[in-house]
């Protein structure tokens, strides 16, 4: 199931995503079935539909943090001249940093380096601490694409990552949650970033060094996730610089697409 988050007539809703795009607009013939609930509990659907480009997504969960993963893929790391680290390398990313598919990038004023990092994003279900390697696969609702937007002269500048990965939208997520992939298909995915149509990262999932599991259960021996919660599993090689007026978009096979506009700040 693909459940997508939603603003209609000044309501908010999820709805799972039925159909198959049918015109030149991803978009375009698919219908959205209301959820009466939350998906975070047991749920029905309502039988009431709304075309999906009559409504204005929003990002698919609003989470009480990001937790995300610095140098998950060797050749990015190398393309950056760092080494990979001997365990995971965990950061935050504020809540405020979350938009949604369709939001506008907005290029921090303290940077001149702004890059695009395609990424998985798996978003938690349940409240966890100390997840089991086996039980990993019941605590995650689904899966959605993400891009961690970077200020990468900040970065290099500051030792903490909080203002080069943290400003106000640095968290492009959506367009929904793709429920229907289990771990091992998670495991090996094709992602790719592109920039105004130009191809600039393409990876697959079995390229991290460190797996979903693994990410899961190192996370949750410190500390507890909490539904709606996400994490960011790593960027494959190919970043590179943004610029106001680009159009980047993110696409995870089997999940979908997510495409933003980056835009100058007024």
């Amino acid at each position: 199931m693909r459940i997508a988050r939603f603003s209609i007539d000044g309501n908010v809703a999820f709805g799972a995503v039925e159909g198959d795009p049918t015109g030149p607009d991803s978009h375009e013939g698919l219908v959205l079935d209301i959820i009466k609930g939350i998906p975070f509990a047991d749920f029905e659907l309502s039988g009431t539909k709304v075309p999906l480009d009559k409504v204005r997504l929003l990002p698919p969960v609003l989470p009480n943090k990001v937790v995300a993963i610095g140098r998950n893929y060797a050749e990015h790391a190398a393309e950056l001249g760092n080494e990979v680290p001997d365990t995971p390398w965990a950061f935050f990313k504020p809540s405020t940093s979350v938009i949604g598919p369709g939001d506008p990038i907005v290029y921090p004023s303290f940077s001149r380096e702004v890059h695009h990092e395609a990424e998985l994003a798996v978003v938690i279900g349940r409240l966890c601490r100390e997840v089991p390697r086996e039980r990993v696969k019941d605590v995650i609702l689904g899966y959605t694409c993400a891009n961690d937007v970077t200020a990468r002269d900040t970065q290099r500048s500051e030792k903490q990552w909080a203002r080069a990965k943290g400003f106000d939208s640095s968290c492009p997520l959506g367009p929904w949650i793709e429920t229907g992939l289990d771990l091992a298909a998670a495991s090996d995915l094709a992602i790719t970033a592109t920039v105004n149509g130009e191809l600039r990262q393409a990876g697959r999932t079995s390229q991290m060094v460190n797996s979903i599991e693994d990410l899961i259960v190192n996370i949750t021996e410190a500390m507890t996730l909490l539904p709606g919660d996400v994490l960011l599993t790593g960027t494959p090689a190919g970043v590179g610089p943004l610029q106001p007026g680009d159009e980047v978009a993110v696409t995870v096979e089997g999940v979908g697409t997510l495409t933003n506009k980056v835009v100058a700040r007024a």
